[in-house]
């Protein structure tokens, strides 16, 4: 970050919880913080800030980058199905949906890509859409519960924080600190980034939880449940201050180094509110 430019923050339209605590950070900070307009247009006097940084979904991501010269780090939508057993806990593959379709077993799957079908449990291949195309990618894998589901923040290779954010499916944030199995996720999640630190941005999410017995294997066998991007993630009960150093890091500007740099503070005006 510009030593003499605290930088600025953008927002998606709709209002988040997550959001909201990022902002509130963010100017703690001394950043400007911008929550755009419904029609995601970057204003003129946005235009050329830096640095800037953005906070929202996927649709909004890709329609405001590029009008602030931005790219936003993302794990592979494959990286999942590239990493040992060891780490997955389970066999993940990646199929054209012509071969999934042939599956006459129970499994979960997912689009690795774009949200064309629902994320499910499907009894068999017979239940995917059949109104997509047959080389429409499809990520299959066994099916396993969960009986605590985590999330860090990394940057870099180090946990700048994270929570729990689920127990036996259901909602139940917490600060990893405070939970039981706290350096037991911490302990598997360092050994997964030591190993395969290298095939993920350098700011990300990591989602690892802990596969029931009934899964299969023993209690308290720790896998990996996805990565995801740092700019589209719920903090839970999360540390907000240490979870915006990974967002911030998750924006990547795109402009010639060169581009002058504008002080938000001047330009920007007054802050738009976040709720």
């Amino acid at each position: 970050m510009h030593p003499h430019v605290p930088g600025l923050l953008v927002l998606t339209p709709q209002y988040t919880a997550t959001g909201a605590l990022l902002a509130q950070v963010a100017e703690d900070r001394g950043m400007a913080v911008e929550q755009l307009p419904p029609h995601r247009t970057v204003p003129e006097r946005l235009r050329g800030v830096r640095p800037v940084h953005l906070y929202g979904g996927p649709l909004f991501a890709a329609a405001v980058a590029p009008q602030l010269g931005v790219s936003l780090l993302e794990p592979s939508p494959h990286w999942l199905t590239g990493l040992p057993y060891r780490f997955t806990g389970r066999t993940v593959r990646e199929l054209p949906l012509s071969s999934a379709r042939e599956l006459r077993h129970p499994f979960f799957a997912k689009p690795p890509v774009d949200k064309t079908f629902a994320a499910d449990v499907y009894p068999s291949g017979t239940r995917l859409p059949a109104d997509l195309p047959g080389a429409t990618p499809v990520q299959v894998s066994e099916i396993v519960d969960f009986a605590a589901e985590f999330r860090l923040f990394v940057l870099d290779g180090d946990i700048r924080t994270g929570s729990r954010y689920a127990t036996y499916g259901r909602l139940d944030p917490a600060p990893i600190a405070s939970c039981p199995e706290g350096e037991d996720v911490l302990d598997f999640a360092r050994d997964l980034l030591a190993s395969c630190g290298h095939t993920l941005p350098r700011a990300c999410v990591l989602d690892v939880g802990r596969i029931t017995a009934s899964s299969g294997g023993g209690e308290g066998r720790w896998a990996v449940v996805e990565a995801k991007m740092a700019w589209f993630s719920h903090l839970y009960a999360s540390d907000a201050e240490r979870a915006l150093d990974v967002v911030l890091e998750a924006t990547v500007p795109v402009l010639p180094p060169s581009a002058a740099l504008v002080d938000p503070a001047g330009p920007v005006g007054p802050v738009n509110p976040v709720g």
